[in-house]
């Protein structure tokens, strides 16, 4: 397992914006292939989904459909609601990138907050029960929790 995360990110942790609220009503995207060496990195793969609240449709920079947080405890703090996607594309998922709401084209950025990490049915950073996706069909996002380290 490998999280990697963006200069921005680690930016808004060690200053006033917490995890939950830099990625409050952001997006997942999910990719085929290897993640990239750094989260300030383009991305790489094939774009096969991206996972909003029920799988409804995202605009950048709007609220609506966003993922959201529920309130933090011992350090963690885990997704709310119902986060899916539909395939936009056939293949076998190897990485997500969570993505704050602002614009992210997905090229190279040290600006923009960023999370990456590995995919697979078990054992990786996000656990997902079929890895082969197809397009339209749908894929749910069971659990999502991030930990912030004690020491």
């Amino acid at each position: 397992m490998t999280v990697r995360l963006s200069t921005q990110l680690r930016n808004n942790l060690v200053g006033s914006t917490g995890f939950a609220a830099t990625f409050a009503n952001g997006v997942i995207n999910i990719y085929t292939g290897s993640q990239p060496a750094t989260a300030d990195s383009a991305a790489t793969g094939t774009l096969l989904g991206t996972v909003t609240l029920s799988s409804g449709a995202f605009t950048d920079g709007v609220s609506t459909n966003g993922l959201t947080f529920g309130s933090p405890a011992s350090g963690a703090v885990a997704k709310s609601g119902t986060w899916s996607f539909n395939g936009v594309d056939n293949g076998t998922a190897g990485w997500f990138r969570l993505r704050g709401n602002a614009a992210d084209a997905g090229g190279s950025s040290t600006s923009l907050p960023r999370l990456d990490g590995t995919i697979a049915t078990s054992g990786a950073d996000m656990n997902l029960s079929n890895i082969n996706i197809t397009t339209g069909a749908p894929t749910t996002i069971d659990t999502f929790t991030y930990t912030q380290p004690a020491a």
